[in-house]
């Protein structure tokens, strides 16, 4: 079992930063693949970024690419997403998740968050 906490949430103006974070319990986090998803008002779940179990093999979506930048502390069961360069097309409820290995459907993904919110104004 894997439990996720995310934060850092928060509203700010295009153009601006914000770093997500998503801690983890269990001592196998490193045996996770990791991911952010996001889900606008409206709209469908969608896959964001993702990170290997060793952290060394990151995975984006086009829109997110150049921009987000997904990483992990094994040591401290936390992984990240760095967003810089913000719009508002990015708001929405942000989620990570667990799997056993890289995948971009929410449908395989075992476990989730609560959700954090990101609003970016124009």
């Amino acid at each position: 079992q894997v439990q996720l906490v995310e934060s850092g949430g928060g509203l700010v103006q295009a153009g601006g930063s914000l770093r997500l974070s998503c801690a983890a319990s269990g001592r196998t986090f490193r045996q996770y693949a990791m991911a952010w998803f996001r889900q606008a008002p409206g709209k469908e779940r969608e896959f964001v970024a993702a990170v290997s179990g060793s952290g060394l093999v990151p995975y984006y979506s086009d829109p997110v690419k150049g921009r987000f930048t997904i990483s992990r502390d094994n040591a401290k069961n936390t992984v990240y997403l760095q967003m810089n360069s913000l719009k508002p097309e990015d708001t929405a409820v942000y989620y990570c998740a667990a799997s056993l290995s890289i995948r971009y459907m929410v449908s395989e993904y075992n476990y989730w968050g609560q959700g954090t919110q990101v609003t970016v104004s124009s």
